[in-house]
């Protein structure tokens, strides 16, 4: 799936590593809920010669995506493996709880938090992409339990498979679901709120890249959104443009240095004024017609 943003690019053909107009294509995957927008129209602002490509990707594919160079970036859900992965925090997103439009929940202002007891009652649906709670952790409310079918079964209940079935499900009144803001409100229906979630679980997110296998092409247009995200200006010495300007300035003190200096075999003389003076102590050394060395007139014989 591919979403720009920023503004699609009609020339742009997905999957390729050039537009028809000849540009090569950065691929940045960003996470569901993650809104690369405004780093997306910096990039097009600094670097208009360079097509970037938003690509949405499930949280749990990011690292897939990076490590077979189907992206070249993301903006993702920390943390990450530190052996494939580099990665920067960007910034911690609050967890929220969903409920339905009848819950208890819902008569509060959403200024208004909700504690872990106030779901004590309720049971807690959370997806199999949940990026909230790993392995062993400690999640508010009840587990769902089992029921009875009517007919003598015993029926166990399935976990939702997305945040969105999750939330869809918690449009029906049989409970609640925890998942990040963004998530919230990118799911966001008309017969569920939410409520932040006071001591809750965090969900910090991240630009993240290869450790190794990267061009010095793709390194170089990393360290560009790096400086981008971090808020570096366009002509920051880390930036392409700043190393350019620091390039060429080098090379003008290059240059400056190897031209001769006044005085020097092949320099200038300054005005014509050190030849004047050569000129001058030649003449006092050789003496001048009726005088001796020493500037008195000589007495010739006559």
């Amino acid at each position: 799936m591919t979403d720009d943003p920023a503004g699609a690019d009609p020339t742009d053909d997905s999957g390729d590593d050039a537009t028809p107009d000849g540009r090569p294509v950065f691929r940045l995957a960003y996470v569901p809920g993650a809104t690369p927008g405004r780093w997306a129209r910096t990039w097009r602002d600094r670097l208009p010669d360079v097509y970037l490509e938003l690509v949405q990707v499930p949280a749990a594919d990011v690292e897939g995506a990076l490590a077979e160079r189907r992206v070249d970036a993301a903006i993702l859900r920390l943390p990450v493996d530190k052996d494939v992965l580099h990665a920067i925090p960007l910034y911690d997103e609050l967890p929220v709880v969903v409920v339905s439009r009848d819950h208890l929940l819902a008569a509060s202002t959403e200024e208004e938090t909700a504690a872990a007891g106030d779901l004590a009652d309720d049971v807690v649906w959370l997806a199999d992409d949940d990026v909230l709670f790993g392995a062993g952790a400690s999640v508010p409310g009840r587990a769902p339990e089992a029921y009875d079918d009517g007919a003598g079964g015993v029926v166990q209940p399935e976990r939702p498979a997305t945040t969105a079935d999750a939330i869809a499900l918690v449009a029906t009144g049989v409970g609640v679901t925890v998942v990040p803001m963004s998530l919230a409100r990118l799911h966001h229906r008309k017969d569920v709120t939410y409520r932040v979630l006071d001591g809750g679980p965090e969900s910090p997110v991240g630009l993240g890249w290869l450790v190794e296998g990267l061009d010095d092409d793709t390194a170089e247009l990393v360290e560009e959104l790096v400086g981008i995200v971090r808020g570096r200006t366009a002509n920051s010495s880390r930036g392409r443009a700043g190393r350019a300007q620091a390039k060429e300035a080098a090379a003008a003190q290059s240059k400056k240095a190897r031209e001769p200096r006044p005085g020097q075999p092949g320099g200038k003389q300054s005005g014509g004024k050190q030849s004047g003076r050569a000129v001058g102590r030649g003449k006092a050394q050789g003496g001048r017609p009726g005088k001796k060395p020493g500037g008195r007139p000589s007495r010739g014989r006559r």
